[in-house]
């Protein structure tokens, strides 16, 4: 629902005179602009909504009245035509007429973090100010432009960051960041999707190495099977491991709002934060062990694990909160594999990826453990069995060495 008004500040000015102002409502939302005008109490009439006769040009300033209401009547009229929403700061661009052409880059970048800041995306938030601090560096003036974001200088930026040390998978977060906010751009009408530079500049290049993620169904018996009541540093992490290999791969970010009304009889009930994906997971007897565990606890919050410990917290202290505990897990994880000697780092990241991987070594579809992870796109999780496959494809070739000669020969 949207509306204007023309209305008089109740507030005067410095030299004892009353703005007037636009004030525009869009989803319950107040925008206030300046029109430039202004005059004394005694000079406006509030029943018409104008300058009156005593005012020495009332005349002039009615007509520019007329034309600034019917210059926002007409904006929102368009954005009804074309069956589009609009925020205020794009109604306000274009009721003064500013063209988006003039946004620069950094100043686009900054609205977007602050916005994330606004609705507890803070960790969003955070790479974003990363990526712009390193692109602030490259590109020492304020003034850039989305159309100057070409392929040659994205190529440019690239050699100047592996200059200094970054590796595929910190190029690929600053790229995909980077690519996010044009695509952003171009939604917001800011730039023109001819200037798109991604269709030349792959973002897919920056492929982390071919690193084993999942560990084997053994492994992870390993730690399941862990004593670890005279390590209590350990109690924690093994949990948290255990209760996410065996709900599906839910990650950190879902387990630490993970509250106690979200658990109904067997089942658990959740949003999960990435995709906004309903899951409803069975408990099974594991899972059931690690919940009795911290219901005896007897915290004073509605939280199932303890790593929010209170209610009621800002975005921000949320973001410092997660990071300090996830940190900690993922070194006790580390120290968890190198005591039961695992050959490959585990981290909380790691449970996700085993689930899916035992799956597939299991015998169920591809398709079907998608289903289960919440993937929008199966390709996403046909690399998380890139463990799998290449699994696979070496024991074909290791055939090559076992096979009877006489096998050979007759082929």
């Amino acid at each position: 629902m949207s509306s204007i008004k023309i209305l008089l500040r109740k507030k005067a000015n410095k030299q004892g005179l009353y703005p007037v102002i636009l004030q525009v409502i869009n989803n319950r939302k107040v925008k206030i602009i300046s029109l430039g005008l202004e005059c004394g109490l005694n000079e406006w009439d509030n029943e018409n909504i104008c300058f009156k006769k005593n005012h020495k040009n009332y005349i002039q300033r009615n007509r520019l009245l007329l034309k600034l209401k019917d210059r926002a009547l007409k904006i929102i009229d368009d954005y009804r035509m074309d069956n589009v929403d609009y925020n205020l700061k794009e109604f306000e661009q274009k009721f003064r007429g500013i063209s988006s052409s003039n946004i620069t880059v950094f100043d686009f970048w900054k609205e977007q973090i602050e916005d994330k800041m606004l609705t507890g995306r803070t960790g969003s938030a955070r790479v974003g100010k990363d990526t712009l601090r390193t692109l602030s560096q490259y590109y020492k003036k304020s003034d850039l432009e989305f159309k100057e974001i070409t392929p040659y200088f994205l190529n440019k930026f690239e050699i100047y960051l592996r200059k200094r040390g970054y590796t595929d998978g910190g190029l690929g977060v600053r790229m995909r960041e980077l690519r996010a906010l044009f695509n952003k751009a171009i939604e917001n009408g800011i730039v023109d999707e001819k200037y798109y530079p991604f269709k030349k500049y792959k973002v897919s290049k920056f492929k982390s190495g071919n690193v084993k993620k999942a560990l084997t169904r053994k492994e992870v018996k390993k730690i399941e099977e862990l004593e670890v009541s005279s390590s209590p540093l350990f109690v924690d992490a093994k949990n948290y491991f255990m209760f996410s290999y065996y709900t599906r791969g839910m990650n950190f970010y879902d387990m630490m709002f993970l509250k106690w009304s979200d658990i109904s009889n067997d089942k658990i009930y959740y949003k999960r934060s990435k995709t906004k994906g309903n899951f409803t997971i069975k408990i099974i007897e594991p899972v059931s062990k690690i919940l009795q565990f911290y219901r005896n606890q007897n915290r004073p919050t509605d939280f199932v694990f303890p790593i929010l410990l209170q209610n009621e917290m800002t975005p921000q202290q949320i973001e410092n909160r997660k990071n300090k505990v996830l940190r900690r897990y993922n070194k006790r994880l580390s120290e968890i594999g190198d005591l039961l000697e695992i050959p490959i780092k585990v981290t909380s990241y790691t449970a996700r990826h085993s689930f899916a991987t035992n799956l597939k070594y299991a015998g169920i579809s591809t398709d079907i453990i998608s289903e289960l992870l919440g993937h929008a796109d199966v390709k996403i999780t046909r690399s998380y069995l890139k463990d799998f496959e290449d699994d696979i494809i070496d024991n074909a070739v290791d055939k090559l060495l076992h096979e009877p000669e006489e096998y050979l020969a007759a082929a």
